[in-house]
């Protein structure tokens, strides 16, 4: 099988139900924003210093896929075979990896400039793809409804990221700069 089809070079694709949309639908954007968002978590999961925490990292990643093919089907032509689901598991996994983290984290008293390390710049940038990705579902649900637990999940997802920063800058003893406004 070849990987390309060439029934893209007119920039319409496929949703998954068969229907063909303009590739700069919304709907296109929002499963390729997360395609994005998978790809900065690979990165941060490539980080030595994540290396206890891979196999989460790659759960997280699954669940994108899952989130990814949920965008991508077309809500009037829903295939007839089961399909992957986000589900409050997937949710409470994250809390409980933040409550883990936090609990071994200074208290937080001011915003903190992203930064400090390589490895934690690039658990910054995953995090606000993230939000991208999830203000991109919001647009979206209000286009076509979406699943509330995509929603949640990214909405969990990005505060994840963001304890996760904090706690791979304490391991990695970095300088964590805390925002001081300039009035």
């Amino acid at each position: 099988m070849k990987i390309y089809t060439k029934t893209g070079d007119s920039g319409q694709t496929a949703l998954i139900g068969g229907r063909r949309v303009s590739k700069a639908d919304l709907r296109i954007d929002t499963y390729g924003t997360v395609d994005e968002l998978n790809s900065w978590i690979g990165l941060v999961r490539d980080q030595s210093v994540n290396a206890g925490r891979r196999e989460l990292l790659k759960e997280i990643q699954d669940r994108l896929f899952t989130v990814g093919a949920e965008l991508a089907t077309d809500p009037e032509k829903a295939p007839k075979r089961a399909m992957p689901a986000v589900v409050p598991d997937d949710v409470t996994l994250l809390e409980q990896a933040m409550d883990e983290m936090d609990a071994a984290l200074p208290e937080l008293r001011a915003f903190v400039l992203p930064g400090g390390h390589e490895a934690v710049s690039f658990c910054h940038l995953a995090r606000t793809v993230c939000r991208r990705a999830e203000r991109l579902v919001i647009a979206l649900n209000d286009e076509s409804p979406v699943d509330a637990l995509v929603l949640q999940y990214l909405n969990r997802l990005s505060d994840y990221l963001f304890v996760l920063s904090r706690k791979m800058t304490q391991e990695l003893k970095a300088e964590e700069v805390a925002w001081q406004p300039r009035v």
